[in-house]
């Protein structure tokens, strides 16, 4: 009775924060509208086909999948000299044929708000995403999931403030509520994530920056038969260093004390753990193009209900061919291994996965653009005999009506 009461206590707290939330998103629009010297809206409708032999990456037999997408959006912004509003609301009308027959919705709600002044610096960025676990989370953990719909929650608001000309002080804030559409049937669980951060960024010279912060998260699945908790101090040291105006790099990195517990019906297993995070990323900008070389180690949630150690590494490349016609590389490379090894359906293998999508965009009247990718992905997992791939081509068309701007 007693976790029945605290798992209520906990639900009633985070419908409350989720209306929180959407009230701070229609706010930050409505103040914006009223107060901004300039704002725009940018609406948009796009359609999309689609076409993959493998869309679920899995070794069974299975027939090529594809589908028909239509995607509305709306690009908000409104600024002043001290307040910025951002936002791009979007949804996926999804329809798949074929080895996946299925129909779902996508949804995105964001928000970013900046207010600066003279010494102060307050950020927020957070709002909804509903899409399916093979789009966004796929990309961010290189954990292939079951296929289905994904509901998370996120705010992150920040706060920095000038001390001197060269020191300011920063801390921050996250919460993260995200849960599965048929989970448990699927093997997945919801999970709640808080966390916190703060430290000191110090200008050394014109090209240098330090950055010292130390952080605090507890993560924690709500629905899970075995539940189970973590939580991981740590600290992270970042240096950033100009070379020149157009050649950038990062190089961070720390240490975390990851103490996890999980409850069974008959055992109450602890574990600690230190993981070592680091990463480095490099950025050169020339006139018609952008190259970006990144690799990192991360402690990412997932939907197994554990923490997952994820290393990546990846390659951006966009170019302009012309005013009107550019080309883009993305590629990334995920090794995977569970930092706490029990989980809703047992042991959690090594995964390795990785994808490459060349794309090429095309503006070919004021209104109008057009999108051709393809998307290679590879999958390879301890417990399996033979790796797995996927081929995928995609093609859309966007129609831009006239933007909507206005100043008082």
């Amino acid at each position: 009775m007693q976790d029945s009461g605290q798992l209520g206590s906990v639900t009633t707290r985070w419908n409350r924060y989720r209306i929180i939330v959407l009230i701070g998103i229609c706010c930050g629009i409505q103040l914006s509208v009223a107060w901004a010297a300039e704002w725009s809206l940018l609406p948009s409708i796009g359609v999309k086909g689609v076409y993959n032999d493998n869309l679920i990456l899995t070794p069974l037999p299975h027939n090529a999948t594809y589908g028909f997408w239509v995607t509305p959006a709306a690009e908000f912004a409104g600024k002043t000299e001290r307040l910025e509003v951002s936002s791009r609301i979007a949804a996926d009308f999804v329809s798949y044929y074929g080895g996946e027959e299925t129909q779902y919705t996508n949804v995105f709600l964001p928000l970013t708000l900046r207010y600066k002044t003279e010494k102060d610096l307050l950020g927020f960025s957070g709002g909804l995403t509903r899409d399916n676990t093979l789009m966004s989370e796929l990309l961010t953990t290189g954990v292939v999931l079951r296929f289905t719909q994904r509901n998370q929650w996120t705010a992150n608001p920040s706060w920095t403030r000038s001390i001197t000309e060269k020191l300011s002080v920063l801390s921050g804030f996250q919460l993260n509520d995200t849960t599965y559409d048929n989970g448990l049937s699927l093997g997945l669980v919801d999970y709640q994530l808080f966390g916190g951060s703060g430290g000191l960024l110090y200008q050394l010279t014109e090209q240098d920056q330090i950055q010292l912060t130390g952080s605090y998260v507890n993560f924690h699945t709500t629905n899970a038969l075995a539940p189970f908790r973590a939580s991981f101090p740590g600290v992270n040291l970042s240096l950033t260093h100009a070379f020149t105006e157009t050649l950038t790099g990062v190089v961070h990195g720390g240490p975390r004390f990851v103490s996890s517990s999980t409850q069974t019906v008959a055992d109450h297993i602890k574990a600690q753990n230190t993981v070592w995070l680091f990463g480095a990323s490099l950025t050169k900008k020339f006139e018609s193009t952008s190259i970006q070389v990144n690799m990192d180690r991360d402690i990412v949630p997932s939907g197994f209900g554990l923490l997952i150690q994820r290393d990546r590494a990846g390659l951006a490349v966009s170019h302009d061919l012309t005013e009107t016609l550019a080309a883009s590389f993305n590629g990334s490379g995920f090794l995977v291994s569970g930092i706490t090894d029990v989980a809703q359906g047992g042991n959690i293998p090594d995964s390795r996965y990785f994808n490459l999508t060349p794309k090429v965009a095309w503006k070919f009247s004021e209104w109008w653009k057009a999108d051709l990718s393809y998307t290679y992905g590879w999958r390879d997992t301890d417990n399996s005999i033979d790796s797995v791939s996927s081929n995928g081509t995609m093609f859309m068309l966007t129609y831009y009506p006239p933007k909507l701007a206005f100043s008082n």
